[in-house]
């Protein structure tokens, strides 16, 4: 493995820095130096072995992680924060934080609760969150009261927002409790679900993600604040390269 070469834009995304394309740009401008020497050509294929840096920093090649955590309430998905909240890395063990540089897929909000996928894997974190390939997002929803039979069908029918028209084709109540849905959209624009709810006279007390482009929180039966590891086969029925 460590004899073959790959690309060099390959190598600085796998080093979980950005994605193939934006490593392009970092190459173009001259920031990425291999065994000392300013390369601004594309196409360059480097060793394993070689010295790549980048501002002047060493890059390090690292295998691919994919931790999923059940994100608790109050706690913020992100990596770092300047005013010292919780975030979840707090969840994660410092031996997973040191050796690789994981991020979170996509960001729950401070008090939604859920499944939440964390990786170094920059390219296809990037798939993960291009609107084209629609990853399918599942949540049950507890509202201030009874939803109607009429908001159900606005709903399904669709709702403007700046960013485009959201349609919830798949909503559906559980048994007699007319308060509590279980919904799924393909798209991650901020507070979306609260602002949907808003719109037609309603305000989202609990909101927790269930699903995550096929992968069940309940099938990995974690408590909140919980975590564990998964093989990239299990991500293959999220996206396919």
């Amino acid at each position: 493995m460590f004899n073959k070469k790959i690309r060099l834009n390959k190598y600085i995304s796998s080093c979980g820095i950005t994605s193939r394309r934006k490593a392009d740009i970092l190459i173009k401008l001259g920031l990425i130096k291999v065994n000392g020497i300013t390369i601004r050509r594309l196409g360059v294929k480097v060793n394993y072995k070689d010295i790549i840096k980048y501002d002047n920093k060493i890059l390090k090649f690292n295998n691919f992680i994919y931790i999923i955590l059940n994100k608790p309430k109050n706690c913020i998905s992100t990596i770092k924060d300047n005013y010292s909240r919780l975030t979840i890395l707090n969840y994660i063990p410092n031996k997973y934080i040191k050796k690789y540089r994981i991020y979170p897929v996509g960001r729950l909000d401070k008090n939604t609760t859920g499944i939440i996928l964390l990786t170094n894997n920059g390219i296809l974190c990037n798939k993960l969150l291009h609107p084209k390939n629609k990853i399918k997002k599942t949540y049950k929803v507890i509202l201030n009261k009874n939803i109607k039979f009429n908001d159900i069908n606005i709903l399904k029918n669709g709702i403007n927002f700046k960013e485009g028209k959201i349609y919830i084709k798949n909503i559906n109540t559980i048994k007699n409790k007319k308060n509590i849905l279980i919904l799924t959209i393909y798209v991650g624009w901020n507070r979306i679900i609260h602002r949907i709810f808003n719109r037609i006279g309603y305000k989202v007390l609990f909101l927790n993600r269930i699903n995550f482009g096929g992968l069940e929180l309940n099938k990995y039966n974690l408590k909140e604040g919980e975590y564990k590891l998964i093989k990239y086969k299990e991500l293959k029925k999220i996206y396919k390269k």
